[in-house]
């Protein structure tokens, strides 16, 4: 196990620092100090080819806006917020209004715009960095002062996890993810469609109009959402459903997970033999499968598309402020918030599965 760091460039005077760190096997995960992102995750394929598996820029200077949220820590809320507002302990809270008059991922600046102060660390069996930031009472409008640590750690059974923690000095909304984008095909070889996709879930969450959780759960069953078994994302973002056509013939969905650090959910791409495995002790998983994606720009030197890669977002149920029979989604004061979710590369060939 190795890990380098080298000064990629610098933003108001601080550096941002790139980490990669690198296992035994040769697999290899790239991550910056600006908003923890991932630029990189080299993975094998039934090959043996070493390639990257997540979307990201060649320069740094499109991270600076970074619409598409490209490998970020997302908070302090994962997910949307109606009408950027919220009622805690008697008194309403306003928060940044980023997307339709309502609050997406943190706001304007959130985590994904922070630099992070990062620790590598390099043991026998393992390697990563622990980043640590503190998000000040008032910041995007939430309150309390949060102190945040998330580390992420490569081990050499090719297990890649991100472990997350935080405490706050008064009672504050919170549920972190990783927006990181996958395509298994290695370096944007082909887009995501003939990925196959398991989850074990039951339930999904009914959007409105404007991507945000009506309060109702839905049963998978008969529907394109029914991933119990696997289906490929081309079955699902094909079919005639009210739902996937409302988000641009896709999935932008919350799932509630039936299982955790059970295997629940499986990424599988046929052509390159490449598995991931997402184990998560949260709730639920949204699945995105970059249908709004915008043409204009250029991804690890491709022209963005749509379903060129698919956020697999383990976390609290968006919006869950507004609905009391969603998991809370509060950390109260002096308790301590704490997840892992461990992604897992594994090569299989078609039907070993």
């Amino acid at each position: 196990m190795r890990i380098v760091q080298e000064q990629w460039t610098e933003v108001d005077g601080r550096p941002i620092i790139a980490y990669t760190f690198t296992n035994d096997n040769g697999m290899e995960v790239t991550c910056l100090n600006y908003g923890c992102i991932i630029t990189k995750i080299l993975a094998p394929d039934k090959h043996g080819n070493y390639e990257n598996v997540v979307l990201a820029f060649n320069e740094f200077s499109p991270y600076l806006t970074n619409s598409p949220y490209f490998g970020a820590v997302i908070g302090r809320v994962a997910g949307r917020i109606k009408n950027a507002s919220f009622e805690l302990n008697g008194k309403t809270y306003t928060l940044y209004k980023n997307e339709n008059g309502n609050h997406l991922h943190g706001g304007k600046k959130g985590f994904h715009h922070a630099i992070w102060q990062g620790a590598g660390f390099s043991k026998k069996e393992e390697a990563g960095v622990q980043f640590s930031y503190t998000s000040v009472d008032g910041e995007e409008g939430y309150p309390g002062n949060v102190d945040v640590q998330i580390t992420y750690t490569l081990n050499n059974q090719n297990e890649f996890i991100i472990s997350y923690r935080a405490t706050s000095d008064q009672d504050t909304p919170l549920t972190l993810t990783n927006h990181t984008y996958f395509n298994l095909s290695g370096n944007l070889k082909s887009d995501i469609l003939h990925h196959r996709l398991k989850i074990k879930s039951n339930q999904f969450l009914e959007l409105d109009n404007e991507f945000i959780p009506t309060g109702v759960l839905l049963d998978v069953a008969n529907t394109p959402f029914d991933l119990r078994e696997g289906k490929t994302i081309k079955e699902g973002v094909e079919a005639n459903h009210p739902q996937i056509a409302l988000v641009g013939q896709g999935y932008d969905h919350p799932f509630l997970l039936n299982a955790h650090h059970d295997e629940e959910i499986v990424l599988f791409d046929p052509k390159s033999g490449r598995t991931l495995l997402v184990e998560t002790d949260e709730p639920g998983v949204v699945v995105y499968t970059g249908n709004q994606l915008p043409d204009e720009i250029k991804v690890n030197g491709v022209p963005s598309r749509k379903y060129l890669g698919i956020c697999l977002e383990t976390q609290a149920l968006p919006d869950a402020v507004h609905h009391p029979h969603f998991p809370s989604c509060i950390l109260r004061a002096g308790e301590v918030y704490s997840s892992v979710t461990k992604y897992t590369f594994r090569v299989h060939e078609e039907g070993e599965r």
